[in-house]
């Protein structure tokens, strides 16, 4: 484990050397400090050279809404850097890269978002609750009580991989695929730190996932229209032909993948680290499972599982008085946000109670806005629903490891043993 970020004291670095973005932060969980005094003292900070290049970061809550608001200013658009801090890798000849509607500006971007929303929209998620609950009951049902085991493997993983499995109609034993192509969409070194990973080889197994899509589109080509993403990419006259753009499909396939992997499975797993951490909240929740909802929207503001986004200056502005230039890399550190002093009062804490603990920004704001929002909440409360009425604590008995990454906040082990009620 890097231990730098541990032992530098935050107030001995020079304001303009403060870099947020380096990987270690996150998995040494130390980010904490360096946020709190960018907050207080430059919440729109520009950091002149870094292994992304120069950036400015923004990381108050209001700051980061005015930006994910301005998109008429801000650009998410691939040709103007896409979302990640990370600038696009130079890539191979041969080689595609892919581009998705979150990569697109107005007014390409809301044609493509609308071709899949219905699949997660309030009406859908009635015919989903169900099985959601009877998957979620399954693997409780099955877990080892009495053992040590990786609740991020077998609960937090496998709730997602299964509920992933039914929204693509992909191969439902082949599901642990779509975790292991949604960790590659971000393991690249300028994201991790790790100069070690094969971007080669990485490159190929995402190249696997676009055939295994490809073949599933071919499977369902003329068929009647289903409730599952690729039926309606198949069906939205703006969408119906992305398969003979393979940037386009290879893009679209990677964002749906990420975004209904990450948020929910980082949040099962960052939800049963919290209680853990704040054992007065977990007797709260055990008083009142009423709170369960409003729990939900807590454990994704705690952990905000999409560390930042980033946004490229179409025009000369002034954010928090000071003066982005056309061409400037924006971040806006989602994380940061979620803990503003301003606006969550002991934001460091999980309060399941939190009377505004939806006015997180995890999800982002805008045109932008999370379009999964509304499944993930509910495969998180249908969960913790199953939970409580089978344990009377989802104990952490061991040492938790996150993984390095600055724009997913990942957690790969958390080693809990079950009480039974």
């Amino acid at each position: 484990m890097n231990t730098s970020a541990i032992e530098t004291d935050v107030s001995s670095v020079p304001l303009d050397e403060i870099d947020v973005s380096r990987p270690e932060l996150f998995q040494n969980d130390t980010w904490q400090p360096w946020f709190a005094r960018l907050r207080k003292e430059a919440p729109v900070h520009y950091l002149a050279d870094s292994a992304n290049g120069p950036f400015w970061s923004v990381s108050s809550h209001h700051l980061i809404k005015e930006v994910d608001t301005t998109h008429s200013v801000f650009s998410s658009a691939a040709v103007n850097g896409g979302i990640a801090i990370a600038d696009p890798r130079v890539i191979e000849e041969g080689q595609i890269q892919g581009n998705s509607f979150i990569t697109m500006d107005e007014p390409e971007h809301m044609p493509q978002r609308m071709a899949v929303a219905p699949t997660v929209a309030p009406t859908n998620l009635v015919e989903f609750e169900p099985l959601i609950r009877e998957r979620a009951i399954d693997i409780l049902e099955n877990l080892p009580v009495g053992e040590t085991f990786n609740w991020v493997q077998e609960v937090s993983v496998e709730l997602t991989g299964r509920m992933l499995a039914t929204l693509f109609d992909f191969p439902y034993e082949e599901r642990r695929k779509l975790i292991h192509w949604s960790d590659l969409a971000t393991a690249v070194p300028e994201v991790t730190g790790d100069d070690s990973i094969d971007m080669s080889k990485r490159y190929n197994e995402l190249m696997e996932a676009a055939g295994a899509f490809y073949q599933l589109w071919a499977s369902k080509a003329g068929q009647p229209p289903k409730f599952d993403l690729i039926s309606m990419l198949q069906h939205d006259p703006s969408t119906a032909r992305m398969n003979e753009d393979p940037e386009r499909f290879l893009g679209t396939i990677l964002l749906l993948i990420v975004g209904g992997n990450d948020t929910t499975r980082n949040s099962i797993s960052g939800g049963v680290m919290a209680l853990n951490k704040y054992p007065d909240e977990y007797r709260k929740l055990r008083g009142n499972p009423g709170l369960i909802p409003n729990m939900v929207a807590e454990m994704v503001r705690w952990q905000t599982p999409v560390i930042h986004m980033r946004r490229t200056a179409l025009q000369d502005y002034t954010l928090g008085g000071r003066d982005i230039k056309k061409g400037d890399k924006v971040i806006m550190w989602y994380l940061s946000g979620n803990r503003d002093e301003s606006v969550f009062e002991d934001p460091d804490r999980l309060i399941i109670d939190r009377p505004n603990a939806r006015a997180h920004v995890a999800f982002g704001f805008g045109v932008h806005r999370c379009m999964g929002n509304r499944l993930a909440e509910l495969q998180l409360r249908v969960l913790w629903e199953e939970i409580v009425k089978r344990f009377h604590t989802v104990e952490v008995v061991g040492d938790v490891e996150r993984l390095p990454n600055n724009f997913i906040r990942g957690i790969k082990d958390v080693p809990v043993r079950l009480h039974p009620i």
